[in-house]
């Protein structure tokens, strides 16, 4: 198929998971039919066991050298020196909050320019919020010009009062830090920090399912996310702290044998309808050292990852009620992720919630080699990561994330080079370290010099602590 190429833009969507880290480097091309793929340059996976639960970095070492790997290897497919990537947020403290807010523009004879609802997506983006948790994206629901309410596109009315329903997506502070440190200490500079079901929906979702209102699910590892999509916009976010990770452990507890076995069983015979085993169906998982093997039966696995995943869906459900949506969902629920892959799923989905449940692949994808590699489930958070570098969430709003971020002190300075050992701790046997000479006595006198030493340092009382 001939393909012709849009401009050199190159975009990399780094997709930091519990389970795994993912690098996706592409492009949009046009083909022969005029129609826009997303043609795969390089692809790098790095298995990630201990350094991102529930979706959050907790152990930034480990984290930090599973990207190192994973654009490594995007970097020598590719043939393409990495420094800016858009990456992948999630967690089970991402909240979302609904706000409103306004504006007064001072030129009311002139119709509304996108530069005002920039100045009012800046402004939200001020919004009073406890000190631990960080605005990561502002998204506008409908806007009010002048007291008419539920305008859709406001850009090009006359109008003095700009006021919006905004969707604010918050999450811990200290958590979204860390994923800026670890792109930060692999000398990497992060374009857009994007919460991972939104960039799963631009891989995933078309315009018309958007339209007609879908509820996007996607079972990670850690976490399970929903996104609820209604009239073309951005309604609803939630993440729950079950997925993929939930199964192995009930199938661990259930079967009594070791995680990484769970792991295997669920990857190699995982299915959520017991029906499909009969019941002497078995599979021998090897023992410890010294000991026989154990039987399985794949019936009692299938029932144990059917119980795990229509709980997952009776959490969806009720969000979906809890946020108004419920019968308003024509294009029903997109599953996606890893555990999407799952046999049977989209039956359980379908039965608990009472809307049809599909499975959600990467779409427009040009055909490749390395397409073939992203093209299931497990990779749309990566892909639609790229898809951002093209396309966005929202068409009325020209940024997701706060423009002001990128000049913070924090982002900015590299991080810390430390020597390859540090000092050794000395024993009472050992020398003393030498120490800084004391600073020379002040005209006062030693005794003058000495009261001042031994004075308690006062601080302001608006001095942080």
């Amino acid at each position: 198929m001939t393909t012709t190429s849009i401009g050199d833009k190159i975009v990399v969507g780094l997709d930091i998971g519990s389970t795994k880290v993912c690098a996706v480097a592409g492009r949009v091309v046009r083909n022969n039919k005029d129609q826009e793929t997303l043609e795969v340059l390089g692809v790098g996976e790095t298995p990630l066991a201990d350094g991102v639960t529930k979706g959050s970095v907790v152990n930034v070492n480990n984290t930090v050298s599973a990207i190192r790997r994973a654009v490594s290897e995007a970097s020598n497919q590719s043939n393409l020196n990495i420094h800016l990537v858009n990456v992948s947020f999630s967690g089970a403290h991402v909240l979302s909050v609904k706000s409103t807010g306004s504006i007064t523009r001072s030129s009311s004879g002139d119709e509304i320019q996108s530069e005002d609802i920039d100045h009012l997506l800046s402004d939200m983006y001020r919004t009073s919020i406890p000190a631990d948790k960080e605005i990561i994206h502002v998204l506008p629901m409908d806007f009010v010009v002048d007291g008419e309410t539920n305008v859709n596109q406001p850009v090009g009315r006359n109008g003095v009062k700009l006021g919006a329903d905004f969707q604010l997506i918050t999450a811990q502070a200290n958590a979204a830090r860390n994923v800026r440190k670890c792109i930060m200490r692999n000398n990497l500079q992060q374009e857009t920090m994007m919460l991972s079901p939104l960039a799963s929906g631009l891989a995933v979702l078309t315009d018309e399912e958007k339209d007609a209102g879908v509820a996007l699910v996607d079972i990670g590892g850690g976490t399970t996310e929903l996104a609820i999509y209604y009239r073309g916009v951005l309604r609803h976010v939630a993440v729950f702290p079950w997925a993929g990770n939930s199964l192995t452990a009930d199938i661990q507890s259930g079967c009594k044998i070791m995680p990484d076995q769970a792991e295997q069983l669920k990857k190699r015979f995982g299915n959520a309808n017991p029906g499909e085993y009969n019941i002497n169906e078995v599979v021998a998982v090897p023992g410890l050292s010294n000991r026989k093997p154990k039987d399985v039966l794949l019936k009692n696995v299938a029932t144990i990852i059917e119980d795990r995943l229509r709980e997952i869906a009776a959490l969806v459900q009720a969000e979906i009620i809890r946020a108004g949506y419920e019968g308003k969902l024509l294009a029903g629920i997109v599953l996606t992720g890893g555990t999407a892959l799952v046999p049977g799923v989209e039956q359980i989905f379908s039965r608990v919630t009472g809307t049809e449940a599909k499975v959600g692949y990467p779409e427009h994808l040009e055909p490749n080699g390395r397409a073939d590699l992203v093209g299931d489930p497990a990779y749309a958070t990566a892909v639609g990561l790229v898809w951002a570098g093209y396309k966005t969430i929202d068409n009325r709003i020209s940024f997701i994330s706060d423009p002001a971020r990128a000049a913070y002190i924090e982002e900015q300075t590299p991080a810390p080079v430390r020597p390859p050992y540090g000092n050794p701790v000395m024993s009472g046997r050992d020398k003393t370290p030498e120490k800084e000479p004391p600073p020379a006595p002040k005209k006062g006198g030693l005794l003058s010099w000495l009261r001042e030493a031994l004075q308690p340092i006062r601080g302001s009382e608006t001095d942080p602590y």
